[in-house]
């Protein structure tokens, strides 16, 4: 019996320590959350205007930023002009088949796509590969979907290792273009690797990215 108490006077010392424990953590992860959106304030200039968020000018949106239902800008015509361009040199200085596949998207058709792939693969699934409405590139008018004129990879991960897919790699920073969600960064985009999905950020900033190896999150200390 004696035993026995003790054993529970233990627990009762022990069981309070994990409360306090728990409670440190969580401040701590507060406060760490805290000094990282300082640090982005420090470093790059975020601005919000009509309920976008804009950082260095930069439109983003991500898993945890959302664009507004009603923001529908449509296609930027600047970054069309690059990715006309850019698939222009492609097909007739390189000889590959690169094409467009799909650019801007509304809010509403955002809703569509999403709840079909949901009803196809289930939620969780979903959301490796799908943006919840609201939170899509495409809604910004400067993500661009591009294939190969066969479309036999396209939306694949095997993109890649097409021609044109080898070629956007190479080439798509040259014309203001990053691969918005690279191989290995899964974790930081909150997306599976999609060498398809380009995003026009100008050349300045294209080229630091591909450069660095990094992602806008990275880039702007924005991380998920």
């Amino acid at each position: 019996m004696k035993k026995l108490l003790l054993t529970a006077g233990v627990f009762t010392f022990v069981l309070p320590g994990c409360g306090v424990q728990k409670e440190a953590n969580v401040q701590e992860a507060t406060t760490d959350e805290e000094t990282r959106q300082e640090e982005t304030k420090k470093q790059h200039q975020v601005t919000k205007k009509d309920g976008v968020m804009y950082v260095d000018g930069h439109v983003f949106a991500n898993k945890k930023v959302n664009l507004p239902n009603d923001y529908a800008p449509g296609e930027d015509p600047k970054a069309r002009a690059e990715l006309n361009r850019m698939m222009q040199d492609a097909n007739t200085k390189d000889g590959t088949s690169l094409v467009f596949c799909s650019g801007f998207r509304s809010y509403e058709t955002q809703t569509q796509l999403y709840n079909n792939y949901v009803a196809r693969d289930g939620e969780a699934v979903a959301n490796k590969y799908s943006a919840k409405p609201g939170n899509s590139e495409h809604q910004t008018g400067l993500a661009f979907d591009v294939g190969s004129a066969n479309a036999s990879d396209d939306f694949q991960m095997s993109f890649v290792e097409t021609k044109e897919g080898q070629w956007v790699k190479a080439h798509a920073h040259e014309y203001g273009f990053i691969i918005r969600y690279p191989e290995g960064k899964e974790k930081v985009t909150g997306y599976q690797y999609e060498p398809w999905h380009l995003r026009y950020v100008g050349k300045d900033l294209a080229q630091k990215i591909h450069d660095q190896n990094t992602t806008l999150e990275e880039y702007f200390n924005y991380g998920m």
